[in-house]
């Protein structure tokens, strides 16, 4: 019979991302770290940078040796969820009306186009007239 873990959704497990209170996820298992924290070898900010993502490959690229990988399964407090996305769904949201910001800078554009077309066109003028003088 199969043993029944808990199941956990990666945004639950992301939301434990301090010091005092600290999960990661590796290959699919979610796991409570915080009390060994203070002991890890690299350091409490390596594992603190891994949580709210799947730190597989962090882990892995590591290279932990057989007995911390074993250290690590005593601290297994479940898995995660299969069914719930690993990365939450972004909201799509339709164009948005320009804002009053935004629309007075249009307007202003739109009614005083002549003075940059001016500028650039005398600094045009004044470099034939330079140029001619030579």
């Amino acid at each position: 019979m199969p043993t029944l873990t808990k199941l956990f959704t990666m945004q639950e497990a992301s939301q434990h991302n301090t010091k005092e209170d600290c999960w990661i996820v590796i290959d699919g298992k979610v796991y409570d770290v915080s009390s060994y924290l203070d002991e890890h070898p690299g350091g409490d900010d390596v594992v603190l940078a891994a949580t709210g993502i799947d730190a597989t490959d962090e882990f892995e690229d590591a290279g932990h040796s057989k007995s911390a990988r074993e250290l690590l399964e005593s601290f297994c407090i479940g898995e995660l969820d299969p069914s719930s996305p690993s990365i939450p769904e972004l909201e799509i949201s339709s164009k948005k009306q320009p804002t009053e910001i935004t629309q007075k800078l249009v307007d202003l554009t739109k009614q005083y186009w002549a003075v940059p077309v001016t500028i650039v066109g005398i600094s045009v003028v004044m470099g034939f007239l330079f140029l001619r003088r030579k």
